[in-house]
């Protein structure tokens, strides 16, 4: 079975039109996803089907016969909101089709429509209802059937729990900071999963993933014409997600002259889409996501400074792993809950083993390892030898000592500079994680050579007396093969 079928196997699909032939071309393209493909003929049988048997996604003709294609897009939508529904419209009806979007249609498609691109947009709008259907609780929570948790009790993690809490409700522009992999959409989720707009659409939309001619045209649409390919009127995302919440992964990578179309529309929800004339306003919550730092981004040109500031109002920062490393047995104990059917166990070696490595991949790092050594276990308890960690992170490096040649080495100045830091550490403690000091340091300091050295790697960790690969671990730059292509 391929990825795509593994991943769609128990979603089930409604087609609603009244000829058949229709129903008969999309059981044969959407066969080798493996999901159930219920039809109906009429807007009746598709709300009785509905009200029966469910569905992930419906694809809705806006022609039916006798029945209005708009008015059972109304009636799915009341009673079936979390139903993404995808209109279909024949040439000369694209207004129609763009009037079904506004009034909470997933996505539409033209007739006749290709069919490797409607594969496309059934695969996004299954995984969009995937989304929707599932709340995400945090803290404390007790895990209900069908709903992800972000685990952890760190003191870091309990501050992201607060800020959760008091800004999910509101229609607050929320950034969230961190590292690839610490969880970012799944916070963006919380926040949607328990604000009043929980109800309607949740979008979205990796800035990184799409080439730069395509993005601004996927935010906020395009007339027919404005560009090579512009074959018809596009309704963008912040359109498309009207009432409902835009999630922005990875703005640091939004093109410059998009950031200033973003910004405008972040101060009075307004834009024009590509080649139109028209002002159009879109009520949507915006929610951001970067793992970029985005004020040394603006430093160097690469961020507009004004959208920074709009952005910065009220962020989320997740820690790192590393930094809440007594999270990870919890975080073991809830992936193993996930994937496997049966117990599964670990030695108390293979816990501090699993609690001492860098996780330069973060959570996502941790859980990827629990689902392969779930996989491949041989026993219900895992040891430290059934871990295959790298050779060297089977447990953290122990500092070399200061001898008192060393110390006797430090000039005055900077043994009184150092006092000063330790003074501003000690005020501060509040602010730093606690018994993360020393790792908090040794970030800033690794920051500054590589500042000093240019971007020199080899020549930032000679300044700092240490070697490239510890430097780089300092970084987060010992990233793996699949975290680093997901940058």
């Amino acid at each position: 079975m391929n990825v795509e079928s593994s991943d769609t196997s128990r979603s089930s699909i409604l087609i609603v039109d009244d000829e058949k032939d229709v129903h008969y071309s999309f059981q044969r393209f959407l066969a080798p996803l493996g999901c159930r493909v219920d039809s109906a003929l009429s807007g009746e049988e598709a709300l009785a089907c509905l009200d029966r048997n469910g569905a992930d996604l419906v694809i809705l003709d806006v022609k039916l016969g006798g029945d209005d294609g708009l008015q059972v897009l109304r009636t799915i939508r009341e009673s079936h909101p979390h139903i993404p529904v995808i209109m279909m419209t024949a040439y000369g009806t694209t207004e129609t089709a763009i009037e079904a979007t506004r009034r909470g249609a997933y996505d539409y498609v033209i007739k006749p429509f290709d069919p490797p691109k409607m594969k496309d947009l059934v695969l996004e709008a299954l995984r969009a209802r995937r989304i929707m259907r599932t709340s995400v609780g945090w803290g404390d929570a007790r895990r209900s059937e069908g709903e992800e948790v972000i685990v952890g009790q760190s003191a870091a993690m309990r501050e992201v729990y607060k800020t959760i809490g008091r800004v999910a409700d509101s229609e607050a522009l929320v950034l969230i900071q961190g590292e690839s992999g610490t969880g970012k959409e799944l916070v963006a989720r919380a926040l949607y999963s328990h604000s009043h707009r929980k109800d309607r659409l949740f979008l979205p939309i990796n800035c990184a993933a799409l080439p730069e001619s395509l993005l601004e045209s996927e935010l906020f649409g395009h007339e027919k014409g404005s560009f090579t390919g512009a074959v018809g009127r596009r309704v963008g995302k912040f359109e498309q997600a009207e009432g409902g919440t835009v999630f922005l992964d990875e703005i640091g990578e939004l093109p410059m002259a998009t950031q200033a179309k973003l910004l405008r529309f972040l101060q009075d929800r307004s834009f024009q889409r590509i080649g139109g004339h028209q002002m159009l306003h879109a009520n949507v919550r915006i929610i951001a996501a970067t793992n970029k730092d985005l004020a040394k981004e603006v430093s160097g040109g690469r961020f507009r400074n004004d959208l920074y500031y709009r952005l910065k109002v009220l962020t989320v920062s997740i820690p790192p792993l590393r930094e809440r490393r007594e999270d990870i047995p919890a975080l073991v104990e809830y992936f193993v809950g996930r994937y496997s059917d049966s117990p599964v166990g670990f030695t108390p070696a293979a816990v501090e083993a699993l609690k001492n490595r860098h996780w330069p991949g973060n959570v996502r790092e941790l859980e990827n390892m629990i689902r392969r050594l779930i996989l491949l276990r041989r026993s219900e308890t895992l040891d430290l030898g059934d871990l295959e960690l790298p050779e060297g992170e089977s447990s953290l490096p122990e500092p070399a000592p200061v001898g008192p040649q060393v110390q006797e080495a430090i000039p005055t100045d900077l043994s009184e500079a150092l006092d000063r830091l330790w003074r501003a550490i000690r005020d501060s403690r509040d602010r730093i994680p606690t018994g993360k000091t020393c790792l908090w340091i040794e970030e800033e300091l690794a920051r500054r050579a590589m500042q000093d050295a240019g971007g020199n790697q080899v020549q930032a960790a000679k300044l700092l007396g240490v070697s490239r690969n510890t430097l780089r671990q300092r970084l987060g730059l010992n990233r793996s093969p699949e975290s680093r292509n997901e940058r």
